[in-house]
C-alpha cells in the first residue's frame, strides 16, 4: 500500500475509532442531573478514562517495538467496542461507569500512540512529520464531533444510544484496518535490547523527555477543558440565557474542530519557526487565557463561550509539535518505547486534570463564579510549572548535545 494511501486510512480509522471518546463529557450535565453523584464523583469517571489510558500505555506501545503495531491496534479498536456497549445495555450509575470508562481509556491507549507507531514504522522523512500532524487531526477531529455527536444522538433517542453508536462505528473501524492496512513483522535488526519496560534509555534522552513533560501539562489542561467545558458552559447560560447563541455541547465540538486546525497549523510553523519557540508561545499565552476564563468566563454565556474557543486554540496549538518533537528526538530502535513514556505522562495528567478540578470546585463550595476562578486558576498553575520544566529539560538538552558534539575533537 502506497504510504499516502496508508496515513489516509489510518486516520479514517481514528475518526471512527474515537467518535464515541467523549460522550461521557458531551453528556455530563445529564447525569449530574439523573444520577446521584458529586462533581467530584463525575471527576473520577472523567479522569479514570485517561487513569487507566497512563497505566497501560507503558505496556502495549513498548510492545509495538516488538510486534507488529497493528496488531496491537486492534486490540485497542476491540477494547474500545467493548467499553461502549457495555456502557449503552448496563451502566446506570457510577461503579459501572467507572467501570466502562476505564476500559475505554485502556482501548485509547491501544489505540492513539499505537497507531502513531503503525504509520511512523512504514512512513520516512516529511511525509512522516506530516503524517504526525495528521494522526493527531484526525483523532482531534473525532474528539471535537464526538460531543456533537452525543448530544444529538441522546436528544433524539437517550443516552444509551450515543455509546451503541459508538460501539458500532469502532466496529467499522477494526474490520476496516483489520482487511486493508498490511501486516509488517518488526525487522529483527531493529529489536531493542533489554527488558520489554526498561525506560531508563528513555529517560536519559533528554530533548525527547523535554516535549513528553511539556505533553504532560498539555493534556492535563486540554482533558480538564474537554472534560468540563460542557458543564462550565451550562453553568454560564444558567445565568445568561444563551438567545441564538449555540448550545453548550456544540460550542466545545467547534471549539475542538477549531483548535484539531490550529494544531495543525501550529505543527506547519514549528518547521519554520523552530517548535521551541511554538511551545513557548503556545504554553504562555494559555495560562494567561486559563486565568482569564475563571474569572470572566461566568459574566455571560457569550464570553464564556468566546474565551473557551480561544483558549481550546491556544491549547491545541502545540498539540502535534510536542508529539512530533518527541517523535523526532527518540532513538529509532526505541521510538515505541519513548512514545510509551510521553504518551503516559501525557495521560497522567489528563487524568488528574478533571479530577483536580472537580475537586477544587467542590472544595471551593460547588458550581460557584468564585470557585470556577479557583479551578482555572489551578490550570494556569500546573502550565507554568510544566513550562519551567520544558525550559529547564531542553537547555539540559542542547548543553549535552553540545558536549557529546565537543568531546571527539578534545580528545588526545
Amino acid at each position: 500500500m502506497a504510504p499516502v494511501r496508508l496515513v489516509a486510512l489510518m486516520c479514517l480509522s481514528q475518526v471512527l475509532v474515537q467518535i464515541g471518546a467523549y460522550a461521557w463529557p458531551a453528556l455530563l450535565p445529564t447525569f449530574l442531573r439523573d444520577w446521584p453523584i458529586d462533581n467530584s464523583d463525575a471527576g473520577w469517571i472523567t479522569g479514570i478514562f485517561y487513569g487507566a489510558y497512563t497505566v497501560s500505555v507503558p505496556i502495549l506501545v513498548s510492545l509495538t517495538d516488538r510486534v507488529d503495531p497493528k496488531r496491537i491496534y486492534l486490540c485497542g479498536v476491540a477494547a474500545t467496542v467493548a467499553a461502549h456497549l457495555i456502557f449503552a445495555l448496563w451502566v446506570d450509575g457510577f461503579w459501572g461507569a467507572l467501570a466502562a470508562r476505564a476500559l475505554a481509556g485502556i482501548g485509547w491507549a491501544g489505540t492513539y500512540m499505537t497507531g502513531l507507531k503503525l504509520l511512523s514504522d512504514r512512513v520516512q522523512g516529511r511525509l512522516m512529520n506530516r503524517a504526525v500532524s495528521g494522526h493527531a487531526a484526525a483523532v482531534g477531529i473525532a474528539g471535537a464531533l464526538s460531543f456533537i455527536f452525543a448530544d444529538a444522538l441522546a436528544s433524539a433517542y437517550g443516552w444509551r444510544a450515543a455509546f451503541a453508536v459508538s460501539g458500532g462505528c469502532a466496529m467499522a473501524a477494526f474490520a476496516t484496518i483489520f482487511l486493508v492496512a498490511p501486516w509488517q513483522q518488526p525487522r529483527a535488526k531493529t529489536l531493542p535490547s533489554g527488558p520489554l519496560l526498561d525506560f531508563r534509555p528513555v529517560l536519559r534522552n533528554r530533548a525527547a523527555m523535554a516535549y513528553a513533560v511539556a505533553y504532560c501539562v498539555h493534556t492535563w489542561e486540554m482533558n480538564t477543558l474537554r472534560g468540563w467545558a460542557v458543564a462550565f458552559l451550562a453553568f454560564a447560560a444558567a445565568g445568561s440565557a444563551p438567545g441564538g447563541w449555540m448550545a453548550p455541547a456544540a460550542i466545545v465540538t467547534l471549539t475542538a474542530l477549531v483548535g484539531t486546525a490550529a494544531s495543525v497549523l501550529g505543527n506547519e510553523v514549528a518547521l519554520a519557526w523552530g517548535r521551541v519557540r511554538v511551545v513557548r508561545i503556545a504554553m504562555l499565552a494559555s495560562i494567561g487565557c486559563a486565568v482569564a476564563t475563571g474569572f470572566a468566563g461566568t459574566a455571560s454565556y457569550a464570553l464564556a463561550a468566546a474565551l473557551v474557543v480561544v483558549y481550546g486554540i491556544l491549547i491545541w496549538l502545540d498539540s502535534a509539535s510536542l508529539t512530533a518533537g518527541t517523535t523526532g528526538a527518540a532513538e529509532p530502535e526505541r521510538r515505541g518505547a519513548t512514545l510509551a513514556i510521553h504518551s503516559m505522562l501525557g495521560y497522567a495528567g489528563g487524568f488528574v486534570g478533571p479530577l483536580a478540578m472537580g475537586i477544587t470546585l467542590d472544595l471551593a463550595g460547588g458550581m460557584t463564579p468564585s470557585a470556577w476562578a479557583a479551578a482555572f486558576c489551578s490550570v494556569a498553575l500546573v502550565v507554568a510549572a510544566g513550562l519551567v520544566a520544558f525550559e529547564w529539560l531542553h537547555r539540559t538538552a542542547s548543553i549535552q548535545a553540545r558536549g557529546a558534539t565537543a568531546s571527539p575533537s578534545a580528545a588526545p
